[in-house]
């Protein structure tokens, strides 16, 4: 349960998740109910994907319209790492969906292809960008299950950019009362534990819906290596 002025008339509202729980962390029938803090009427917003772990609430001004709005987010399990996630407005006690994750998936979809030379490409043709990750570090016994000793592909390979697996409220502007949120993919290689990289969406809401503002692709990092 978190409390906040959800609906903006200036008084205090109750936010909270119900679900059905077996062993503490994993709930089935999430529900994620609204009560208004001065008439007490309730609101039940059924979750179209209502099961998993750890689900959790956040209450944040994503749509800078100065009140707060509803971050639902629940992890799904298994070794994908992938969440559900929902955010809703509830000004003047009118439900509104802002985000839903199974639209977000399959709005944000990529290609990944090894590429000659040890090059692994991450392409949306929709969005127009094309990432390309150098896998040469990954070491002979890596490299020899796709590459030539020339460089070259032994035959196409694909990875994979999974489903979202985290969203997170983040402040870009000190000066702004409102966040904007950060959207994580994890980039897989053609097995789910070699895990290439992630896409990061950094998305800001335009009014309407949320826009990207800045998609990237981050890398792990290795470790450094004198020269000297």
């Amino acid at each position: 349960m978190k409390l906040g002025d959800v609906n903006g008339d200036g008084i205090i509202d109750k936010v909270y998740l119900y679900g059905n729980t077996s062993n503490g962390i994993f709930a089935d029938n999430i529900t994620l109910i609204i009560q208004d803090g001065h008439s007490n009427q309730s609101t039940t917003v059924n979750l179209q994907n209502n099961a998993g772990y750890n689900a959790r609430l956040f209450l944040g001004d994503f749509s800078k319209d100065n009140v707060q709005d509803i971050l639902v987010s629940i992890d799904s399990g298994g070794s994908g790492g992938y969440g559900i996630f929902y955010i809703y407005s509830f000004k003047n006690n009118i439900l509104h969906e802002m985000f839903d994750v199974d639209k977000y998936n399959n709005e944000y979809k990529f290609n990944v292809n090894y590429e000659d030379f040890y090059k692994v490409s991450v392409g949306n043709p929709q969005l127009d960008v094309l990432f390309t990750i150098d896998i040469s570090n990954k070491g002979y016994d890596y490299l020899s299950q796709y590459y030539n000793d020339n460089g070259k592909l032994k035959q196409p390979a694909k990875g994979e950019v999974l489903a979202l697996g985290a969203l997170y409220p983040i402040v870009t502007n000190v000066n702004s009362v409102g966040y904007d949120i950060l959207a994580l993919q994890r980039i897989i290689g053609t097995t789910n534990s070699d895990t290439l990289g992630y896409v990061e969406n950094l998305m800001t809401w335009n009014g309407t819906q949320f826009t990207s503002s800045r998609l990237s692709v981050s890398i792990l990092g290795t470790r450094l290596i004198s020269l000297l």
